[in-house]
């Protein structure tokens, strides 16, 4: 029998709004944390993307959430990307609608100003990232004398992005009597480092071992030779695959995503979206609007944005590149399959990228099924600037010598041609009368 939320103690208002959201069931995350999260003690939960670690930390905050009328923050969330922190506050929002709880949301690419002038307001929630709530905070505009409770989301992906040091100076200017709460896919040497500096004996809650697969994620591959092939087979299954309702393709750069938008969307005209970190906030939040209404079929997407995605029903993952960090193979798979919905992971692999494929393997020690190409895929010959086998050394130094032997000969027009040879004067004598000079006798 399934643990309901009737079953955590909460309040009225919090389960009048998760009925309003369809809730009914915890999370493996959400059940373990909350007494835990509820007694005030620090804790380091594992957990993947899309195991509902939001809600792990958001229920336990608003059920001891006591009303003021001096709206100065008491609780700060960190997460890594502006999507995610748009995310947080809207959920934070619908589980606070029966309350008196203001959320603001700050982050980096947005107006300051604004923002600012939205913590003068007043604000019981904050939620940012770590960047745009370091400089706030050295502004003075974020009050931190009253914060309670600190929460960091995905921190390992914050540090992957270099946020180390703005983590550390903003865990500095905090209260020192705080719970910390922490959530990771992995435990790093970096985030070991911030847990023993900064956190009190905190408890460790795993709901999944870092770099188990969801179960229920089918996972295959198809081998192909190059980049153009791989768009062609990504256009034949999308052109024939009517299952493929809302596809979440990834790719490893913000130039590889520009070249796939651009190819694919000229065949699947308005149906197609594009998002990275060089897209405009408005352009962003616009796209991921559109994917999640449907009126985007497919999005490309890069693995910086991976963590910041909380989609609904997306049927397929698409790895259009193999990622040379395994765990991200994790995240990025892990945007399908949610809510006990089957998901579909789809992986194209080139020569190159096999040790990759073979790296996320070991970690979640399961096989990826390596299915034959599809009937109609077109292999292509063209190769791309990265693809194309570079020069030789010789050619890269200077124009090459060919060998002696295989050397074209062309001859000379006779009037061009020279001889290096010098005729002596008794030479040219000869040449003249047939009979060398004679020698004169001395007088």
């Amino acid at each position: 029998m399934m643990m309901t939320f009737d079953e955590l103690n909460l309040n009225k208002q919090l389960l009048n709004a998760l009925a309003d959201l369809h809730f009914t069931h915890p999370t493996t995350i959400q059940r373990k944390s909350y007494s835990v999260v509820m007694s005030g003690r620090d804790i380091v939960g594992i957990a993947q993307t899309g195991t509902g670690k939001t809600l792990s930390y958001l229920l336990p905050s608003l059920r001891q959430w006591e009303f003021s009328k001096v709206t100065v923050p008491r609780i700060l969330i960190m997460v890594p990307t502006r999507e995610l922190v748009v995310q947080v506050v809207e959920t934070a929002k619908e589980l606070s609608k029966y309350m008196s709880v203001k959320t603001v949301g700050v982050y980096g690419g947005g107006n300051i100003n604004m923002q600012m002038a939205a913590l003068e307001e007043g604000a019981d929630i904050v939620v940012g990232t770590p960047g745009r709530v370091y400089d706030l905070t050295v502004k003075g505009s974020l009050k931190t004398k009253s914060i309670k409770r600190l929460v960091i989301d995905e921190v390992d992906e914050m540090l992957g992005l270099g946020f180390k040091h703005q983590l550390m100076d903003i865990m500095r200017l905090l209260p020192q009597r705080r719970q910390n709460l922490m959530f990771s896919a992995t435990l790093t040497d970096d985030v070991e480092v911030l847990i023993n500096d900064f956190f009190n004996n905190p408890e460790k809650i795993e709901a999944a071992p870092a770099g188990s697969p969801l179960e229920n994620i089918t996972q295959t591959a198809y081998k192909v030779p190059n980049f153009y092939t791989k768009i062609n087979l990504l256009e034949l299954l999308l052109r024939t695959d009517a299952t493929m309702s809302k596809v979440l393709v990834f790719a490893g750069t913000k130039k590889m995503a520009d070249d796939i938008f651009e190819i694919i969307s000229r065949k699947f005209t308005g149906t197609i979206g594009v998002i990275h970190s060089g897209k405009t906030q408005p352009n962003r939040f616009d796209t991921v609007a559109k994917f999640q209404d449907g009126s985007y079929r497919v999005l490309i997407a890069t693995d910086i944005i991976a963590r910041g995605l909380d989609i609904a029903e997306v049927s397929h993952v698409i790895n259009f590149d193999v990622p040379d960090v395994p765990e991200s193979y994790i995240h990025r798979i892990g945007r399908t399959g949610r809510a006990d919905q089957k998901g579909q992971a789809i992986t194209f692999v080139t020569k190159a990228e096999t040790t990759y494929k073979t790296a996320i393997e070991q970690l979640m020690k399961k096989r990826i099924k390596l299915l034959p190409n599809p009937e109609g895929l077109i292999i292509s010959t063209e190769l791309t600037a990265a693809e194309t086998p570079k020069t030789e050394i010789g050619k890269v130094l200077g124009k090459a010598r060919a060998p002696q032997e295989e050397r074209a000969f062309h001859q000379k027009a006779e009037k061009n041609m020279k001889e290096n040879f010098h005729l002596t004067r008794d030479m040219k004598h000869r040449l003249k009368y047939g009979k060398p000079k004679k020698k004169k006798p001395k007088k």
